[in-house]
């Protein structure tokens, strides 16, 4: 009985998850309510942070799985492709795909939670920090490996052309963007 009833607690954790990426996605990681998830999931409130502790823990980990959903889709396809030039193109190809047709219903979690926490303290703006960090020196990295003399400009172009289709797909709900983004990085690349 102990096993099955560990597996429903982990069933029901990953729910509340689940659906607190999906609403973080929309109504930003502030805008995640314990209230908003109890109804939605038909559980009490108590029932919801029992399960975190606090608003605060829910955001981290709602955005731990974001981290790894656009991890799985983007970049584990490509992390033994060539270092280098090879391995930018193939990032270029799926980073456009993903925010040409994103998982989340509110577009790129990161790019919404970097605007949303970028000037306000905290462990949440850190994680959010350090990811795009890592994911810009991985980038930088590559670029050095393909001989461009400024990778790290390389990296924030690649990055902001990212931020600019997400805008493009989800603000002015552009049909082209995906592919217009693949041209920009591929723009970039080519220099």
């Amino acid at each position: 009985m102990p096993r099955s009833s560990q597996a429903q607690v982990v069933r029901t954790h990953d729910a509340i998850l689940d659906r607190a990426v999906a609403l973080a996605s929309t109504d930003g990681l502030e805008g995640l309510t314990i209230g908003r998830l109890a109804t939605d999931l038909d559980m009490s409130k108590a029932g919801v942070i029992g399960h975190f502790g606090s608003k605060e823990q829910l955001q981290l980990q709602a955005l731990e799985r974001a981290i790894a959903l656009w991890t799985t889709v983007v970049w584990d396809p490509v992390k033994d492709t060539e270092p280098g030039l090879p391995r930018l193109e193939a990032i270029a190809r799926r980073w456009s795909d993903f925010l040409g047709d994103c998982p989340f219903p509110g577009g790129c979690f990161l790019t919404s939670a970097s605007f949303e926490f970028d000037d306000r303290p905290g462990p949440v703006r850190e994680r959010v920090r350090e990811a795009l960090g890592l994911w810009l020196r991985v980038l930088a990295a590559d670029a050095r490996r393909a001989g461009f003399s400024d990778p790290d400009q390389i990296a924030f172009e690649l990055n902001a052309i990212a931020m600019g289709t997400n805008h493009a797909v989800r603000l002015q709900g552009d049909p082209k963007a995906s592919r217009r983004c693949r041209r920009a990085m591929e723009r970039v690349l080519t220099r």
